[in-house]
């Protein structure tokens, strides 16, 4: 044991010494090497320095050769579409941020993230969708047309209504009221030569489709329910472009801004037929059928049409559906009543042998978009309902439109207190 040990020692002194030396060396190589960096900075092997002197002459020859101007070219055009591009995208970007902050923070409480799942938040917390996402602009799809409502629309936003000659005293009282009310974009769809040249000698915005055989025939010479059903075909063409439609009869008196007091959170949203709020807005009516004993009662749930003259229309799949089913049942029978056709294609539910619109729907505050039921037999009979201002007024109810037109501007535009207490509540 005492013989391995002192081996062991003698084995360790001696690596010992050599690690030692191994650092010594190590230091002193470091030296050396920090005394010939500090006498010779730049090495001991450096190259002679290149002294690299141009003619001017040369240079300017080198810059002015065809190839490299054409390379310039090519480099600036690239720029330029780039920098097309950027604006492109922040133009597109300003205008979903404008779409997100509309309505007044309605819109705001959307969430249109489609293709995602998402779990259920806490009882009473949980909102589907209210809307649909707008379809990308067309602008193929009729480029005159862009280019005037790319002048007329504000935010792409618009009030569209279409006349004949037939209207015409009516027309001018509709777009005189409009401008009083300091509405700027409005758009006139001339029907007729006449109509066209009416318009643009009053300054009022005015678009004349292309020729289309029947429908301009009906356009011309057609009463008021054959345009009416005309409507939903010309409407289409704005749709795909990307605009939101208020769509407007012609026997409406405008008191207001219309597009202060949309709530933009729905395909559409209309105005309504009821005079109440019950009518106006649903209610659950109770059908009795004694025969049935215990089970007599039925419980329905009704409400009132929407008024298919005013009615705000987004650029939706499921509104761009609606326009195309009721042209479609308009045209294969000259009876239907437009109305009746737009009622039951957006509220008819699915149902064997028929796949029901899935749209989403809103009906407007009847007080402010105010049909002229509600006006003569409610409204102008109560002290405190007679001081509310309407948006607008409808004249839908009643066949003398254009003297009770003429009276609602007397009585709210111009203060005449008694313009409209001759009229009987419905038609003579």
């Amino acid at each position: 044991m005492v013989g391995r040990r002192d081996a062991l020692l003698t084995r360790d002194k001696a690596q010992s010494s050599v690690g030692s030396r191994i650092v010594a060396a190590v230091v002193v190589g470091v030296l050396i090497g920090c005394v010939f960096a500090f006498l010779s900075p730049n090495g001991l092997f450096t190259a002679a320095p290149t002294t690299l002197i141009r003619h001017p002459k040369t240079v300017s020859s080198a810059c002015e050769s065809p190839e490299q101007v054409n390379a310039l070219k090519v480099d600036i055009l690239s720029a330029k579409e780039k920098n097309s591009e950027l604006k492109k995208q922040v133009k597109d970007l300003m205008e979903k941020l404008r779409l997100a902050e509309q309505g007044k923070g309605h819109a705001q409480e959307q969430f249109l993230v489609f293709g995602e799942r998402h779990k259920a938040g806490p009882f009473g917390t949980v909102k589907a969708l209210r809307t649909n996402p707008p379809v990308i602009p067309d602008e193929s799809v009729n480029p005159r047309l862009a280019k005037i409502l790319g002048e007329v629309a504000i935010y792409k936003e618009i009030i569209v209504a279409l006349a004949n000659s037939n209207v015409k005293e009516m027309l001018q009282l509709w777009f005189t009221n409009i401008k009083k009310a300091g509405i700027p974009n409005y758009l006139v769809v001339a029907l007729d030569d006449n109509i066209e040249e009416f318009c643009k000698s009053n300054d009022v915005p005015v678009y004349r489709r292309d020729p289309d055989q029947g429908v301009d025939a009906v356009g011309k010479i057609g009463g008021n329910h054959a345009v009416s059903g005309l409507k939903f075909r010309v409407l289409r063409e704005f749709l795909q472009l990307g605009y939101s439609v208020l769509l407007s009869d012609v026997d409406i008196v405008y008191l207001q801004n219309p597009f202060d007091y949309l709530y933009r959170d729905s395909d559409v949203e209309s105005m309504s037929d009821g005079h109440n709020n019950m009518t106006a807005y649903g209610y659950n009516d109770v059908f009795d059928e004694p025969s049935m004993g215990w089970a007599r009662y039925a419980h329905t749930m009704r409400i009132w049409v929407y008024n298919s003259g005013f009615f705000y229309i987004r650029p939706t799949i499921p509104s761009i559906e609606l326009l195309d089913r009721v042209a479609n049942r308009l045209s294969n029978d000259p009876k239907a009543w437009d109305q009746a056709v737009f009622n039951e294609e957006l509220f008819f539910p699915s149902h064997p042998g028929y796949e029901g619109l899935h749209a989403a729907k809103r009906t407007m505050d009847m007080y402010l978009f105010m049909n002229s039921k509600v006006l003569f037999k409610t409204v102008r009979k109560d002290a405190k309902l007679k001081k509310l201002k309407p948006v607008i007024i409808h004249v839908n109810y009643h066949p003398n439109k254009f003297e009770r037109m003429k009276a609602i501007v007397e009585f709210y535009a111009n203060g005449k207190q008694d313009a409209l207490d001759h009229f009987p509540d419905g038609s003579d």
